[in-house]
């Protein structure tokens, strides 16, 4: 894989993973774009001990724009997007529109006697998954895929190392019904300047877990999950996915590698040619399911960038609020209010379901 390095017009990092040598990635961004400028802060609840993210600059971000002025897709002579050269592979560049950023012009201060304000310290950037407008993840093809995996632990690394970076975690949301504002194939990478609640929650049951027992509760579920085999959906070299048995949403999917590693970047080749394979068999079965496009979130789960390391399993989550061909599943009072999620559907059933489903074939190799 090569990697070229360029500068948008605002100044924002551009980064063209190539999977075969293209020539000189020089394209120049031609657009006449004014400096960012972001009021990205981050705000702490004492009640729930978490941290919240403002970032009001955002309201004015790219809003499911037509197809002819998709700013994802490569530049043409006369329309001219975030990617200036006229193809890619994968290209990840800086959010024009960040959550967090390394030069938010908000201070700290003092809000209440129990509220801090920070300045939202951090990074987002975007990860084209291809020049094709029409493609989608889970149909790429193994090698495409498999690139993708190799971007995400490149970029883990290089983010790990950015000042008052706690923790980095790629993901993809997809489908309107998610909130999607670009149709085109991409994910995001968000580097927190905190580690997030559901990972800090994750580590508190697993540092129980190991204080009991002196063994890793991932480890545990994993086995546990392939003993009991009713919930196992799929294998692949070194790793399994399963819809847990407490599912929250109707189609859930957790994968795992079966070796403990703390994140993408320890990952051996088999490991990663693995889950580049399994990434793509389940997210065929999710559109096999009703036979057209899931709506979906793909997380990838991984360990704090200082604190915990041992305690963390690295694992993907994917999941999808779609619990019938014409029907979603929204948070209501009881998950939204209460934090006690409701599911239409047996995890078994869905993980049955979900077996069934092959899906329609990758596009490539």
């Amino acid at each position: 894989m090569k990697k070229s390095f360029t500068r948008l017009s605002d100044g924002r990092e551009l980064i063209y993973y190539d999977e075969s040598d293209a020539g000189p990635r020089d394209a120049p961004d031609r657009r006449d774009l004014a400096p960012l400028t972001t009021e990205s802060e981050v705000r702490y609840d004492p009640v729930m001990d978490e941290w919240v993210i403002v970032a009001s600059h955002r309201q004015g971000r790219t809003y499911l724009p037509p197809v002819e002025l998709c700013p994802l897709c490569p530049s043409r002579e006369g329309r001219l997007t975030e990617i200036p050269e006229p193809d890619y592979d994968v290209v990840v560049f800086e959010n024009r529109f960040p959550s967090l950023t390394s030069d938010p012009c908000v201070g700290e201060s003092e809000l209440t006697a129990l509220t801090r304000r920070l300045p939202g310290v951090g990074r987002c950037e975007v990860v084209c998954f291809t020049s094709d407008h029409d493609g989608s993840l889970g149909h790429l093809g193994q090698s495409r895929v498999r690139t993708i995996v190799d971007v995400w632990a490149d970029r883990t690394e290089a983010l790990s190392r950015l000042d008052g970076v706690e923790q980095v975690m790629p993901f993809e949301n997809r489908g309107d019904q998610i909130g999607v504002t670009l149709s085109h194939p991409h994910g995001q990478i968000y580097a927190y300047p905190f580690v997030t609640p559901r990972m800090t929650r994750k580590l508190a049951s697993a540092r129980r877990h190991t204080d009991r027992t002196g063994d890793c509760l991932f480890c545990a579920l994993v086995a546990a999950e392939l003993a009991a085999e009713a919930r196992v959906v799929s294998t692949s070299p070194g790793w399994v996915a399963f819809v847990p048995a407490a599912a929250r949403w109707p189609y859930e999917l957790h994968l795992y590698p079966l070796r403990h590693l703390p994140d993408l970047p320890s990952l051996n080749d088999r490991e990663r040619d693995g889950l580049a394979a399994l990434v793509g068999d389940v997210l065929r079965r999710f559109d096999g399911l009703f036979g057209d496009p899931m709506p979906y979130i793909l997380a990838v789960q991984q360990a704090p960038v200082r604190q915990d390391r041992a305690l963390a399993h690295l694992h993907l989550e994917l999941t999808s609020p779609r619990r019938a061909r014409s029907k979603l599943k929204y948070l209501a009072g009881s998950e939204t209010a209460g934090g006690v999620f409701i599911n239409d559907i047996l995890p078994e059933v869905a993980a049955e379901r979900l077996r069934a489903a092959a899906g329609t074939p990758a596009a490539g190799p």
